[in-house]
Formats: structure tokens, C-alpha cells, sequence
């Protein structure tokens, strides 16, 4: 079992409260995130981007390892993940992710390409976490 850590530090309170958010590995130390940078663009981090860095980089690896079903190996997969943070009854939920992937994979057809992503998209450990969303994809393959 693999297990990886992340802590998050807040004081104050919600709209005048500020926090910060380290990982494990210290790629993120101290980092800073308050209702500014998640409501009003402020310069920081936030919980919704995390995750759709999060989602993008599993599916990304996801779909590579796919792609050796296919005997194929990818020059580029680039995903860009887009969260949608919604005010519902009862309070905010992420209600969508939506991948954006272009990828260049020589001697790859369409139709495996597709099937690999959507495949990809089922099955990366982020999208199973993420199973409540609605998660859409738009893929497209160049040469």
C-alpha cells in the first residue's frame, strides 16, 4: 500500500482566515490559500486546483500505461483539468471535471486512441475518487 501526505494549517475565520497548504514532499511548503484565492482569483492555491492537477497528472499516467495495450508509447499527452466548484442545498460540492487531452502517439488509430482514453478516464485512481462528478472528456490526437 502506498500511502502519500499533505496538511493544511488555517487560523481565522472563513472569509478573513488564511491557510496553508505543504506536502509530503515539499513541493508545496506553506503554501498559501484563504476564501481570496478560492472565490476572488487572488494569487495562491486552492483546494478545487489541487485536485484538478491531481486528476490530470493520474489520467495522464493513466492513459501512458494504456497505451502499451496498444503497443504504443506516447510523445506528449498534455491534460488540462477543469473543476467545477457549485453552490447546492446544503453547500458547495464539485459537481464536474471536465479533461482537456491532446496527445501525439505515433502509429496510434483514432478509434484505439479514444477507446484508450475513455479507458484512461474510468480508471485513473483520481476519476474513481472523483466518481460523484460528472467527468467529461474532450480528446484529440495530432500528428
Amino acid at each position: 500500500m502506498i500511502k502519500k501526505t499533505a496538511s493544511a494549517h488555517w487560523s481565522g475565520g472563513l472569509k478573513d482566515g488564511k491557510g496553508q497548504i505543504s506536502t509530503e514532499s515539499g513541493v508545496l511548503d506553506e503554501q498559501p490559500y484563504g476564501f481570496n484565492t478560492r472565490f476572488e482569483n487572488k494569487p495562491g492555491t486552492n483546494p478545487e486546483e489541487l485536485i484538478g492537477a491531481a486528476h490530470a497528472g493520474c489520467f495522464s499516467m493513466a492513459l501512458s500505461m494504456i497505451l502499451g495495450d496498444y503497443d504504443a508509447t506516447a510523445d506528449s499527452i498534455d491534460t488540462k483539468a477543469t473543476v467545477s466548484l457549485e453552490e447546492q442545498a446544503g453547500g458547495f460540492t464539485i459537481t464536474k471535471v471536465h479533461l482537456d487531452l491532446e496527445a501525439k502517439i505515433p502509429g496510434l488509430s483514432e478509434d484505439d486512441f479514444h477507446k484508450a482514453a475513455q479507458t484512461a478516464k474510468e480508471n485513473c485512481p483520481v476519476s474513481k475518487v472523483l466518481a460523484g462528478a460528472d467527468i467529461t472528456l474532450d480528446a484529440k490526437l495530432t500528428s
